[in-house]
């Protein structure tokens, strides 16, 4: 599961970081990613009396991409509440600092270089050297939550800010809205902490070997969202979906459970604008087509 596999598809690690800057406190000058004029899709289903808005985000965006339009905010203001993909209230993110320590450390007694071959310590020591994080900083965590932190922490670096993300913007613009949340942090953060130690490695070194294409790829990301290429993002995502397992259990799966949850809430009168990763609104197995299989139509509104 390359970065890609993520990137656009939880919301948990994102706002771990945006809790805690000091993890890339050596910040260098804003990126900048080039934002074509029609800007990011937003569909919306309907029935007699309930709307819901289904609006792709990116979790962490560098300054100066003016997204936030008109037809986004007329969306945003109509409707009765946002829904995220967990909360992100100020407590829920000190909760989910509170999970992350309890589900990313290692047992006591075991570190993260003991669970390395000689082979991976030599990559896994030069990828921290590029970020400058010392080794022995990350040695009581467990692989997956390095392997996080590892593709994240170079994104800040070099002008990403999870503060500017999709979801922290359109909450600021709505305070006192009524909110809502599709999972929790524990459920998201246990997608990774769910997956075998030999998985969890695998994961963390391919981040290591690829911590210098972290930036590229989200530049990538962030260009087709911007333009609202929605097939083209899916191109990017699929790139990193290189075990069917996994794209079952980070995608697949839960976008089916979403599509659950709009069809119960159309039986509901009101507005609903659901910002969720523009990964789960693009491609085959999208939550729009699990709608569709339900006989529930979704018009794209820009």
């Amino acid at each position: 599961m390359k970065l890609a596999a993520f990137l656009g598809l939880t919301v948990a690690p994102f706002a771990l970081l945006a809790a805690n800057p000091a993890l890339a406190e050596e910040q260098a000058a804003p990126a900048t990613v080039a934002a074509a004029a029609t800007g990011p899709a937003l569909w919306k289903v309907a029935d007699e009396d309930t709307t819901i808005y289904l609006f792709g985000t990116v979790h962490v965006l560098p300054q100066g991409i003016d997204w936030y339009d008109t037809t986004i905010e007329t969306a945003l203001t109509g409707s009765d509440m946002i829904v995220t993909e967990i909360p992100m209230d100020p407590a829920a993110e000190a909760e989910l600092q509170q999970l992350t320590m309890a589900k990313g450390m290692l047992p006591a007694g075991t570190t993260l270089r003991s669970l390395l071959t000689p082979e991976q310590t030599e990559t896994y020591s030069t990828a921290l050297g590029k970020i400058g994080v010392p080794a022995e900083a990350f040695d009581p965590l467990k692989p997956w939550l390095v392997g996080l932190t590892m593709s994240l922490v170079p994104l800040m670096q070099q002008g990403y800010d999870p503060s500017s993300g999709v979801e922290k913007v359109l909450l600021s613009k709505v305070p006192g809205k009524e909110t809502g949340a599709l999972e929790t942090a524990e459920f998201q953060l246990g997608i990774f902490d769910g997956m075998t130690q030999e998985a969890q490695v695998a994961f963390m070194m391919e981040a290591a070997e690829g911590i210098d294409e972290a930036k590229p790829m989200l530049d990538r990301m962030v260009a087709e969202w911007a333009a609202g290429d929605a097939e083209g993002l899916a191109e990017v995502m699929n790139e990193g979906m290189t075990d069917p397992a996994v794209a079952e259990a980070l995608l697949y799966t839960r976008n089916a459970n979403w599509a659950e949850w709009i069809d119960a809430r159309l039986d509901q009168p009101g507005s609903v604008f659901i910002a969720v990763g523009a990964g789960h609104l693009a491609g085959p197995k999208s939550v729009q087509d699990y709608l569709a299989e339900k006989g529930i139509v979704v018009t794209r509104v820009k």
